[in-house]
């Protein structure tokens, strides 16, 4: 039976660019369903974030998931920023509070949980950071707060040396990691890779025979993590588990900030297993 819409209804949304592949409406409206909660879960495509601030605003949005490549932009935007995401400096959460917009982030923890239970610790481990976005940002507090050794990796010298600073990081760019130079120092014990992590959108469908790292650099001792999540096992990750590496899917780290989300949005824990089944039941199809 379809679900009946009343002015009562209340409204969540996606926002991004692009959003077309997002599962978040499917995995959000089917806990607002197993809830009984009256509210939809809407996906808006947009160009500007200003005018997107402004629809949740105008439409009385109750909450909203902020994505690619809007987490930084939106900041100036809103009225309050919790201290988690001032010090990310993204935002992929926005809370509306009776017109007054309060915007978190959800990606730091949503990150850790599932590389923590691959790892059992992040504690002096060195990991290794692909990307300097939004997302790098809210993977590296979160690997920081966990005492990890963060290397910061990335395409454009200027932004990867710049969030290596912010978060009291080394810097390597992307062709010195996947250079034959730096292959021969990474097996070398004084210079381990214990952790990657894609934060990139490299791999993303409909680019699936794309990977940000030369599949030489993997062995059996790493654990190899990849924040996109459509395919569910990117190139990447098929080179990594080739090698033998433990991979952490992009689905894992979506779950755990998705869980969040939905408990800031209605206060009721969000049960992970079914969030993981229901994505699973899409993205297998």
């Amino acid at each position: 039976m379809a679900k009946q819409i009343t002015p009562s209804t209340k409204l969540y949304a996606i926002f991004g660019k692009p959003v077309s592949h997002s599962i978040s409406p499917l995995i959000h409206n089917m806990l607002l369903n197993e809830f009984g909660i009256d509210a939809v879960y809407l996906a808006f495509e947009i160009s500007d974030i200003k005018k997107g601030v402004e629809a949740i605003r105008a439409l009385g949005i109750k909450g909203a998931s902020i994505t690619i490549p809007f987490k930084e932009d939106i900041i100036k935007y809103l009225d309050e920023i919790d201290d988690t995401a001032i010090k990310i400096g993204a935002v992929n959460t926005v809370i509306n509070k009776n017109g007054h917009l309060w915007g978190c982030n959800t990606d730091c923890d949503g990150a850790t949980k599932p590389l923590k239970e691959a790892t059992g610790s992040l504690e002096g481990k060195q990991v290794y950071i692909i990307g300097a976005g939004g997302a790098a940002r809210a993977v590296a507090f979160g690997v920081k707060k966990e005492l990890g050794k963060l290397i910061i990796v990335n395409r454009s010298k200027d932004k990867g040396q710049s969030l290596a600073k912010e978060v009291e990081a080394e810097f390597l760019p992307l062709e010195l990691f996947n250079g034959s130079t730096h292959l021969s120092s990474s097996r070398n014990r004084d210079y381990p890779i214990d952790i990657i992590i894609n934060t990139t959108s490299v791999g993303m469908n409909p680019n699936i025979d794309e990977s940000p790292v030369n599949p030489e650099i993997f062995n059996k001792n790493m654990v190899v993590m990849d924040i996109v999540y459509n395919p569910l096992k990117t190139k990447m990750l098929k080179d990594a588990q080739s090698s033998g590496c433990k991979i952490v899917d992009g689905l894992s780290m979506f779950i755990y900030q998705g869980a969040a989300q939905f408990e800031l949005f209605t206060g009721i824990k969000a049960p992970h297993q079914l969030m993981r089944d229901i994505a699973l039941t899409q993205l297998m199809r």
